[in-house]
């Protein structure tokens, strides 16, 4: 090995990739792969988090779509995600949750007892990989929204009007730029997911609906 190339590996040849960057950096660490299974893993990851809260007793209906651009909504009826401000952040519960790699209430004891995805670590994945996400929460009367870019938020958590409903609303679309393949989603493999999970969920209704055919159709 020449003098050069030693002098190349140093400190400097390290990188410490945290969080959402590492994330787009090594995605297949945590959705498996960058393919099929990958993609559509994304959204079993967002379902999660609303069959968590049907575990838990408070969530009873889940609508799962496939849109027209092939970016994917998922809402529940469930509590919505917290939008407080986070002690120890100083931002939203809700910005949090969707930016920071670990962060969720799975973590906490008393709010779920038991859980599935991949336990906090979820729903920010997605958001990181994703071209653009946007959460949207019925609670305490008011809808709040955030929008973000590849994981990047882009503005801060603001009540847009007023609601009788409560749950979590998340539209994403994933990035080309990580699943170079394929961005399609199946109609059929994810209705086979979601068949599984109502049959595992008693008392749960899960919708499936692809704009995608209906819009080809119409």
């Amino acid at each position: 090995m020449s003098e050069e190339v030693k002098k190349d590996y140093s400190a400097d040849s390290i990188q410490a990739l945290e969080g959402m960057e590492h994330v787009r950096m090594r995605p297949s660490m945590y959705i498996g792969d960058v393919g099929v299974r990958g993609l559509h893993h994304l959204v079993y990851e967002v379902v999660d988090n609303s069959i968590d809260e049907a575990m838990a007793g408070y969530c009873d209906a889940i609508d799962v779509v496939i849109n027209e651009d092939n970016s994917i909504s998922v809402k529940d009826n469930g509590r919505g995600i917290p939008i407080d401000i986070h002690k120890k952040e100083g931002v939203s519960a809700l910005e949090v949750v969707m930016t920071k790699i670990g962060a969720g209430g799975k973590f906490d004891k008393d709010s779920y007892k038991v859980s599935g995805g991949l336990h906090g670590v979820g729903v920010s994945c997605v958001n990181a990989l994703s071209t653009h996400l946007h959460a949207k929460v019925y609670k305490k009367g008011q809808v709040w929204e955030q929008e973000y870019e590849r994981g990047n938020t882009l503005y801060p958590v603001k009540s847009t009007g007023e609601t009788d409903d409560n749950g979590t609303a998340v539209t994403f679309k994933p990035d080309p730029e990580i699943f170079k393949e394929v961005t399609i989603f199946n109609y059929d493999t994810l209705a086979k997911r979601l068949r599984e999970l109502a049959f595992l969920n008693k008392g749960i209704k899960i919708s499936l609906i692809d704009r995608v055919i209906d819009h080809l159709i119409n």
